[in-house]
Parts: structure tokens; sequence; C-alpha cells
């Protein structure tokens, strides 16, 4: 079989769609990506804030329970590390979906996701290694073009 044969074929086909698909993703830039990870994982973070207060940052009773009981923080008393975890989810989310500090936002929640891993919920490693991912991502890379710290970035070189 020529190598003609096998383009006009079905293995041709394939590989056309195949070249037209990545083509497709290589014009995708990469704030897209970068913008779309932030907010995810924003998200998730600020989502289990949200649970864990009335109103606009008043703990509720429950979460002291589930700190107390359910969690079980070693070295940390329950009452500080509720406060500690809800406002953090609060606060550091904001950070990285506005691009502002970003790799000390991502940081600081990759702390947070290890210690639920190790300390919380060792059995959902496969969550917490996809939160890993993106934060570790965030800290390597930063938040991209479309965050405040490329204008910092921009106004100091």
């Amino acid at each position: 079989m020529s190598e003609t044969q096998i383009n006009a074929g079905p293995v041709g086909q394939i590989t056309s769609l195949v070249g037209w698909a990545v083509g497709l993703f290589d014009r995708i830039p990469s704030f897209v990506f970068e913008l779309a990870m932030r907010v995810s994982i924003a998200m998730v973070f600020w989502t289990s804030a949200r649970t864990k207060v009335e109103g606009f940052l008043t703990l509720k009773p429950s979460t002291f329970f589930l700190f107390e009981y359910e969690y079980a923080l070693p070295l940390i008393p329950h009452n500080i590390a509720a406060y500690m975890a809800t406002y953090a989810e609060h606060f550091f989310p904001i950070l990285i979906v506005l691009g502002f500090a970003t790799r000390f936002g991502a940081a600081a929640l990759l702390a947070m996701t290890l210690v639920i891993q190790i300390f919380v919920y060792p059995g959902a490693w496969s969550l917490h290694l996809l939160w890993a991912s993106i934060l570790i991502y965030l800290m390597a890379r930063g938040a991209g073009v479309v965050s405040i710290d490329h204008l910092i970035k921009q106004k100091l070189s």
C-alpha cells in the first residue's frame, strides 16, 4: 500500500482531524487556561468557606463542631483552626481570582490542601492531587497576563 493510499483512507482522515484539532487548541491563548485554573481552584475553596459562615463572616456553630470532632487537627485548638481555615478560604481565593499575590495565595491554599490530605481526609488523595496540581502550576508560573501581578511586573520593569 502506498503512502498516498494511506493518506486518502481512514488513517489519513483521522490524522487530518487530529492535526486540525491540535491547530485549533494551539490558537487558544494561554491566559484562557490560566484564568480558568485560577477561577476553578478559587471556587473550590470559596464554596467551602461559604458553608462555614452565616451572613458575611460569622462562623456557624456547626463549623466549630466539625473542627472539634470531624477534622480534629493536631497542634491547633479547634476554635482557632475554624477561624483560620474559614478566613483563609475566603481571603486567598480572592487573591487568586484577582491575580494579586497569586503565588503567595496558591502556596497558602496548597498548605491547606496538604493539611486536609494528611490529617483530615487521607482517602481523598485523588481530589487533593488535582487541587495541588493547579496550585503548584500557579506557584511556578504565576497568574498570567490577565492579572494584577502582571500589571505590577510591567510597571516595575
